[in-house]
């Protein structure tokens, strides 16, 4: 069941109603944009007569309920006065990992001619491999920061446990989970305390219904700044890395107000077919891509095979100025593919 709320309905007038619910044994959650308490299991409505707060109360069907289209039709929100939401499109690049000075710097410099707002960069890296380079930890965190900073880009980097919580707050504009984590529910529930856009990507496995719970476990704790990632998904085929769901695309924008990206470098696997992925997803409709790029991919420290050189990088961004007409969605707010 969910509670919508008239505007400017008083703090005390929803503990009320979620005191009734507690009464009769009933889990409720607050949510805001727009305002509701949402008791999941009650069949037990709140008289609209003594509880004059209430504009409407109706029920949604689906197992996730804060991500569901029937919670509301659109989400959308700003970072550092760049949109992001179910009418936009944005594009985040940058290094599989933060290696060095000089390389953070120069992917931001070159992003940043690109007119591209978001610079992606991990500085804990989860790897299958214990001897694999994992990263340069905080280091790394401010080296991003200080990049992103001097060349006007906003910060996506990945938190792999909530004991790294803080410092990922304090250096990021926008918080990664990745794949391994979408399923650590514990770590999701915290997410819905803070005041952070959070990017989650979907599971190696997970089906559709699973991903949107995961950001219900977000959506439920207040927090209702969350983007979906479709990053792939594993397969019986060892030819491809992953099976990149092109169709889950327009499935969950069926069923979901919330913005969802493609990542077709961890899609694919190889950096021969990213193009052709990253620009089946924006003609699919997605709110954008996150693309893994270094000056020399061959010399990257993790995910080579799979990342972009400059010149690869900047063909595709020509590729999807040509494609505008089919995308129908401005990039970035301020890119040139924006829509006459």
């Amino acid at each position: 069941m969910l509670i919508l709320l008239k505007p400017n309905t008083r703090k005390e007038q929803v503990l009320e109603i979620q005191d009734f619910l507690k009464n009769i044994g009933q889990e409720s959650f607050y949510v805001q944009n727009p305002d509701a308490i949402l008791a999941p299991n009650n069949k037990v409505a709140p008289d609209h007569e003594r509880y004059s707060c209430i504009s409407e109360i109706k029920e949604i069907s689906t197992p996730y309920k804060l991500a569901s289209n029937a919670y509301k039709t659109e989400t959308s929100f700003e970072v550092n006065g760049v949109q992001i939401g179910t009418d936009y499109a944005n594009i985040i690049a940058g290094p599989c990992s933060i290696e060095s000075e000089d390389q953070i710097f120069e992917i931001a410099n070159f992003l940043q001619k690109q007119q591209v707002k978001f610079l992606r960069g991990g500085a804990f890296k989860p790897r299958t491999s214990p001897y694999s380079f994992r990263g340069l930890g905080k280091k790394g965190l401010a080296l991003i920061k200080s990049a992103g900073k001097q060349h006007n880009l906003s910060v996506v980097t990945e938190l792999m446990d909530l004991s790294l919580l803080d410092e990922v707050m304090e250096y990021s504009d926008i918080i990664q989970i990745g794949s391994r984590n979408m399923a650590n529910f514990y770590m999701l529930s915290e997410l819905g305390k803070i005041n952070k856009p959070i990017l989650l990507k979907r599971g190696m496995q997970a089906k559709v219904t699973e991903w949107l719970l995961a950001a219900d476990y977000i959506l439920s704790g207040g927090n209702d700044k969350v983007i979906l990632c479709e990053r792939g998904i594993r397969s019986f085929d060892n030819l491809s890395r992953n099976v990149m769901d092109i169709g889950v695309i327009p499935l969950v924008q069926s069923l979901s107000h919330l913005p969802i990206i493609a990542d077709p470098s961890h899609g694919t696997g190889d950096s021969k077919f990213v193009n052709q992925m990253a620009k089946a997803a924006m003609i699919a409709g997605a709110n954008g891509l996150m693309i893994e790029i270094h000056p020399e991919p061959s010399k990257a420290l993790s995910d080579g095979n799979q990342t972009l050189s400059f010149s690869q990088f900047d063909e595709l961004m020509t590729d999807l100025e040509l494609l505008k007409p089919a995308i129908k969605k401005p990039i970035d707010a301020n890119y040139s593919l924006i829509i006459d």
